[in-house]
């Protein structure tokens, strides 16, 4: 139950990256949450709509695994997180190190919740 819980978070959270970054991103919100000027965000806007899109992505895969049967819904959550915990570790690594707290360590920890089946 905790996994699923977890999982629902990291979905939804993945849904406002997605709506901060494809449609508040030089907006006041999306500027304050990712440290950009105006000018910087109209310069990226693009580019950041390609990453909400694939936020989106890893969202509906996340949200998926809670729909299906299993073994499915264990495949799905574990591939869907792996792919949480890698891009958060890259984006720790070349982008901000706030990364790892919103996006990794979370799906760490809901890696370890799905396949300890809590």
């Amino acid at each position: 139950m905790l996994a699923k819980i977890m999982i629902t978070c990291i979905g939804l959270l993945h849904i406002y990256i997605l709506i901060l970054e494809m449609f508040l991103w030089d907006r006041p919100l999306g500027m304050k949450a990712f440290g950009n000027t105006l000018e910087k965000a109209k310069q990226t806007k693009v580019l950041a709509q390609n990453q909400g899109l694939y936020n989106g992505f890893l969202a509906a895969g996340l949200l998926w695994s809670l729909f299906v049967s299993e073994p499915f819904s264990l495949y799905l959550g574990n591939f869907f997180l792996g792919c949480v915990l890698v891009a958060g570790i890259y984006g720790a690594i070349t982008a901000s190190k706030k990364i790892l707290f919103i996006q990794a360590i979370p799906a760490l920890l809901g890696l370890i919740c799905l396949n300890l089946a809590i």
